[in-house]
């Protein structure tokens, strides 16, 4: 790769991450206090709080800052480990829509959403229109950054070495563990599925490379929410337990319905020529069938928490030397 190249690279990786900051945060700031609100009284029940997990990471574009809230919300006591399991599996799904966003060839209009919300910016009446139009200046920057990261990966498809890289990830133990890690890292799986997309559009990757690099990105994302509960009691502790199964499990099956099965093939068919599209459709399905598949386990996942994280017991020891009671 041409150093002209990898440094247009870092300048779209730059603008990308910097637009999904922009875009997150003024959603966050538009309707979080509402949002809490939302969370807070609408999760009595399990299609209740799947709808409320959905709809407000759709909106904030961002499942992990759902998890940290709901975190947050555990270790206060407002809500009840039954209760965020649901939430969880809603944010799974949730999450999905960023990709299907930047999925959407919408390049060449880029720069004229970001002057737009610009605009909105800098000559709204309110701060609704004014968040609004961040909200649009970060979105219409994210796909500048995609053009860009897109256009300077085309290079890479002459490159031996990266071809031989990018082939390694059909290999599932490797794909998953370069998902996990690079997710963790950049704590966020929009932006890692986004970066991946990017890739793929530049032709540096198929689907069937990455189908497992994105079954990583899934558990790598749970890395944000561990880190937040570290110092909070021991049921908000418990709620990274929940997120974490509930991908592993998820990742777990899909990898082995990947090499028993042509689901790879079939996703591939339904957007022959666009693999960023196939890309955000795979992860859109193993969002989705996760949820349909553990969503009658919600009790059992909330149950496993509970023991691989089990209360303090006091230990007496009187309790296991009765002779040494006093009578």
């Amino acid at each position: 790769m041409e150093i002209q190249n990898f440094i247009t690279l870092l300048g779209g990786l730059a603008l990308f991450l910097y637009g999904m900051q922009t875009m997150s945060s003024e959603l966050e700031d538009a309707a979080g206090n509402r949002m809490k609100k939302i969370l807070e009284r609408l999760t009595a029940n399990r299609w209740s709080g799947i709808l409320v997990g959905l709809v407000i990471t759709a909106l904030i574009q961002s499942s992990s800052a759902l998890t940290v809230m709901a975190v947050g919300f555990v270790n206060a006591g407002m809500m009840t480990l039954r209760q965020v399991v649901w939430v969880i599996m809603g944010a799974n799904i949730g999450t999905t829509v960023t990709g299907q966003l930047i999925a959407l060839n919408v390049g060449a209009a880029a720069p004229v959403i970001a002057f737009a919300g610009v605009i909105l910016m800098t000559f709204g009446k309110n701060t609704v229109w004014r968040h609004g139009g961040g909200v649009l200046a970060g979105l219409g920057v994210l796909f500048i950054g995609m053009e860009m990261m897109g256009g300077a990966m085309l290079p890479l498809r002459e490159s031996k070495a990266f071809l031989a890289m990018m082939t390694e990830f059909k290999n599932p133990l490797s794909g998953i563990l370069a998902g996990t890690v690079f997710t963790a890292l950049i704590q966020s799986s929009s932006a890692s599925l986004g970066i991946l997309q990017a890739i793929a559009a530049g032709g540096g990757i198929s689907l069937s490379g990455a189908v497992y690099v994105l079954f990583g990105q899934n558990i790598g994302t749970c890395v944000t929410a561990i880190l937040a509960s570290v110092g909070m009691n021991r049921n908000a502790r418990r709620t990274t337990v929940i997120h974490l199964s509930f991908n592993v499990i998820g990742t777990l099956l899909f990898t082995f319905i990947c090499l028993t099965t042509p689901l790879t093939s079939w996703v591939e068919s339904l957007t022959p020529k666009n693999i960023p599209a196939q890309i955000a459709n795979m992860h859109t399905f193993f969002n989705v069938t996760t949820t349909l598949l553990l969503l009658p386990f919600g009790n059992a996942l909330a149950a496993l928490a509970e023991l691989l994280l089990p209360d303090e017991k006091i230990r007496n020891k009187n309790a296991y030397f009765p002779l040494f009671r006093k009578h």
